[in-house]
């Protein structure tokens, strides 16, 4: 269902039954909040996970394909997303059906901020699909505590080489519990089963397989 926290609107997916559920923020790749993103929370949910996707583009959307726009809706919402997810992360703790761990996981410009919000933020586990232009924050990387899982395509040219290997490395020195893994003839977005060209069923599976597990170990 629509709903705000902290000011920010986005699409709240609740588990049958009674809380209070263990909680996830859902981070949307650069095209903005879609279906995509929306289906993947119910799943979450699905999983009894209270999950909570934030609108972070303020409503707007750029169509599958259209990187200029995409571009354009990163730069216009930069600072201004930041302290959305920050708020919405404040908000859930104070949710009577929200548990006491709250979990992040997201996809693209998603998988960043979901790494950006664990360096600002005690999050008890994140997940980083792909997180395009993560290599920002590596100065940052020293205050993220949580447990993290990285999912990565092995074919992504939005990804700089050496940034996945130098990921793996600092979270070792920091002594983060993590897992990388990095998929064989798998590209950008192969999570996304609305995009033929970029999905790879193989990959997504085992993906979610890893997530829900991942997610399991460090929420429950």
């Amino acid at each position: 269902m629509n709903t705000k926290l902290g000011g920010v609107g986005g699409h709240l997916a609740k588990p049958s039954g009674k809380g209070p559920w263990p909680a996830l923020i859902v981070v949307h790749e650069w095209w903005g909040l879609d279906e995509q993103t929306r289906r993947i929370a119910d799943r979450f949910a699905e999983k009894g996970y209270l999950a909570f996707a934030p609108d972070l583009f303020g409503g707007e959307l750029a169509a599958l394909g259209d990187n200029a726009k995409a571009t354009s809706l990163v730069q216009k919402y930069a600072t201004k997303s930041d302290k959305s997810l920050f708020a919405v992360y404040d908000a859930i703790r104070k949710l009577p059906d929200a548990g006491a761990k709250i979990g992040s996981v997201g996809f693209c410009f998603g998988g960043r901020m979901s790494l950006l919000l664990g360096i600002n933020r005690p999050l008890n586990a994140v997940c980083t699909f792909y997180g395009g232009g993560m290599q920002t924050l590596f100065g940052d990387l020293h205050r993220l505590r949580a447990p993290v899982l990285g999912l990565f395509g092995d074919a992504d040219p939005s990804i700089p080489a050496g940034t996945i290997e130098k990921f793996d490395q600092l979270l070792g020195e920091n002594g983060n519990v993590h897992e990388i893994k990095v998929y064989p003839d798998s590209g950008h977005a192969f999570f996304r089963d609305s995009d033929p060209q970029s999905y790879r069923q193989t990959a997504s599976a085992d993906a979610w397989v890893k997530t829900t597990g991942f997610f399991a170990s460090h929420l429950r």
